[in-house]
């Protein structure tokens, strides 16, 4: 059972889909397909989202925890690209392997890019009121090298310290060193943080495996268990 918000000193976050999201990922593809002439349908596009997603990340197995890198989480998500790509049938308009993977760059490159992300309605006020009550808040994210510029892009990098990144530590969730490596920079001990993410593993899971309690945040209809659906919640 989580304890009172009172008992810990200090509170870390995920990022994607936990304090921002890119609420247009579908049409933002759309567009770029049509500027290549090559039209599908949004909702179509949306669902093959899904679907890659959760073949290749949610369904990844947990084994030997693999070294992260800012090329491994671009490979990454060209896999995902390149499954939706596949899907909607670009090899059907005769497009060849080398267009296929020169657009998969760049999306990775769109879709790191800071503006196309927004912060979720709740976000500011929380962090704003948790820092008036003297807690240290953290960042545990996989992301690309690009989420320090996000996260200033979008006002709230300031709240953070320390901002652990997957690809600049070369550790990634659900490897639970990069907790104890975020207890270790911040100078905590586990039963001092609370963790704050959406997915059943890396944020629930890995943490536990150190000592942290974490919350799981249920932005999504296809979010189950329990958990909170606002960060106000926590106040």
């Amino acid at each position: 059972m989580r304890k009172e918000l009172s008992a810990y000193k200090a509170i870390y976050f995920d990022v994607g889909d936990t304090l921002l999201t890119i609420p247009a990922a579908r049409v933002i593809l759309q567009q770029q397909l049509a500027a290549r002439a090559f039209h599908r349908e949004e909702e179509h596009i949306g669902e093959l989202f899904t679907e890659a997603f959760r073949l290749l990340y949610y369904g990844k197995q947990l084994g030997d925890f693999e070294a992260c890198t800012p090329e491994s989480d671009r490979s990454f998500w060209m896999q995902v690209y390149h499954y939706i790509l596949q899907k909607l049938g670009v090899e059907s308009e005769n497009w060849t392997e080398e267009q296929i993977h020169a657009c998969c760059h760049e999306l990775y490159d769109l879709f790191t890019a800071p503006e196309q992300y927004s912060l979720f309605e709740d976000v500011k006020e929380t962090l704003a009121e948790l820092k008036r009550r003297g807690y240290a808040l953290g960042i545990i994210s996989n992301f690309a090298p690009t989420l320090k510029s996000i996260l200033e892009h979008k006002g709230i990098l300031s709240y953070f310290d320390p901002v652990i990144v997957s690809t600049e530590v070369g550790l990634e969730k659900p490897d639970p060193a990069i907790f104890q490596l975020a207890l270790e920079t911040g100078g905590l001990a586990a039963e001092d943080v609370l963790y704050v993410g959406d997915h059943d593993r890396n944020d629930i899971w890995a943490p536990a495996q150190v000592g942290i309690n974490a919350v799981k945040i249920k932005r999504y209809d296809y979010h189950d268990g329990e958990g909170i659906h606002s960060l106000k919640e926590l106040l």
